[in-house]
């Protein structure tokens, strides 16, 4: 069985979405809200139906997380809305791995949700399980792929409810911001500050943000960083990425292609929207910029220590002492957190790393990592990609980015992706065009 079969497969013994209607969607049983939602064109008064939390499984683990949450607007400012064909923007609050739940949610909870519903979406907010979760007999019953396995069920439980429940099942949109999002053969998604490739992100954070300092202004230890940055050099030469005047994409280009194709971009796009005065300010503040009135350009070192410090220790994902989210991720049964990685588990402080990985490990980081299924070129894949982070995210390497859109444009997908300058982790910018993308990619007109 591959991999993407194996976690289908997982979903649909999740969802058992074939019982007897247990999982049928009740077109009666909504309330009527009325709310103002703030749209770049101005305030918008609108009227949606919304279905509090309903079990999107037949046997839940916790239908505290294991619930999802439906609002299908009925008017905006006086005008009747018709969602009968309209996509179905699914977004999930899911972040860190944490478990996320809208159990008690009493109407349309997340921003990007309530922008969906003002031009006439339907907006789908799934709970899920995460990492942090214990049941009594001090089982770990969230980590991975437990959050993956939830979704794709939530997705499932959406197609197999066509025709009764509102919206376009053919068109629907998944939008995620960092360790969160996931599809089954959904139509578009939109990822914010994605956090993908695990067994790999120690490299590439070394490699992207290895020679800067910690916030406390203390050295990370250079000979971790090295090592680990010789490892991302080997994997990224192995995904054989590439792009028009680069060829393939390694780690001696592969900063001159972040710089052009994202970095400086964001500068331009930044310095471009400023006031006269506040960009003259900007600039004398950040001489490594050099500005022909147009174009932002400078140098990837420099670009570096204007970040400054970096947000994680070296190794940022497989901490030497279990300490790490990631590693919580990877726990299982009793066991709080493992090591995913051969170098992290080689250099084991926690006295509890064991002579090898736990033979699962590969298994779940395949199923929780999209390199894989992108590389095999899956046609069950979204097309449509909308891919955003802060040049300032720290949280991660920018590599996530460019490789995940370098590889879905080698695919020909259609993939717009941009970085947002000076911005943090979890930014968004723009989340009015996020929506206007939407019935782009769709073609949904209302």
């Amino acid at each position: 069985m591959n991999r993407r079969a194996l976690v289908k497969g997982m979903a649909a013994a999740a969802s058992a979405a074939t019982t007897a209607g247990a999982l049928a969607f009740d077109p009666d049983a909504y309330t009527e809200t009325t709310t103002t939602i703030s749209t770049d064109d101005g305030d918008k008064e609108v009227t949606y139906h919304f279905w509090p939390a309903i079990t999107y499984v037949t046997d839940p683990v916790d239908e505290t997380y294991q619930s999802l949450t439906v609002s299908v607007p009925v008017s905006a400012d006086g005008t009747a809305v018709d969602a009968t064909d309209a996509p179905i923007l699914v977004s999930n609050s899911i972040g860190g791995y944490l478990p996320s739940s809208v159990s008690t949610n009493t109407g349309v909870s997340s921003s990007r949700a309530q922008l969906a519903i003002a031009p006439g979406y339907v907006a789908v907010e799934p709970g899920a399980r995460g990492r942090a979760l214990v049941d009594s007999s001090g089982d770990y019953y969230g980590t991975a792929p437990a959050a993956i396995v939830d979704l794709k069920a939530a997705i499932r439980y959406v197609r197999y409810n066509a025709g009764t429940i509102p919206g376009d099942t053919d068109r629907i949109v998944t939008a995620g911001t960092s360790a969160a999002d996931a599809d089954d053969i959904v139509y578009a998604t939109g990822a914010w500050c994605p956090v993908t490739d695990l067994e790999n992100a120690d490299g590439a954070y070394e490699w992207n943000w290895g020679g800067n300092t910690l916030s406390t202004g203390e050295e990370v230890d250079q000979d971790v960083s090295a090592d680990l940055t010789a490892l991302f050099e080997t994997y990224q030469s192995g995904l054989g990425l590439t792009a028009d005047d680069y060829g393939t994409v390694t780690a001696d280009n592969l900063d001159d292609y972040l710089l052009a194709t994202c970095l400086e971009p964001a500068a331009t796009s930044y310095l471009t929207d400023l006031w006269d005065d506040d960009r003259t300010a900007y600039l004398a503040a950040n001489t490594f910029i050099t500005w022909d009135g147009s174009a932002a350009t400078f140098s990837w070192s420099d670009y570096l220590d204007h970040v400054g410090s970096r947000g994680k220790d070296a190794p940022a994902f497989d901490a030497f002492d279990l300490s790490a989210g990631e590693n919580n991720e990877c726990g299982v049964d009793t066991t709080e957190a493992r090591h995913f990685t051969d170098h992290g588990l080689a250099n084991d402080t926690s006295g509890f790393g064991g002579s090898s990985l736990d033979s699962d490990i590969p298994g779940k980081l395949e199923m929780t990592n999209p390199m894989y299924f992108i590389g095999e070129g899956d046609d069950d894949r979204a097309r449509y990609w909308w891919i955003r982070t802060g040049t300032k995210d720290t949280d991660t390497a920018l590599t996530i980015v460019g490789n995940l859109a370098l590889s879905l444009e080698d695919l020909g997908d259609d993939v717009d992706a941009l970085m947002y300058w000076d911005a943090a982790h979890g930014a968004d910018e723009d989340p009015a065009d996020f929506v206007t993308w939407i019935a782009d990619v769709t073609g949904y007109t209302g």
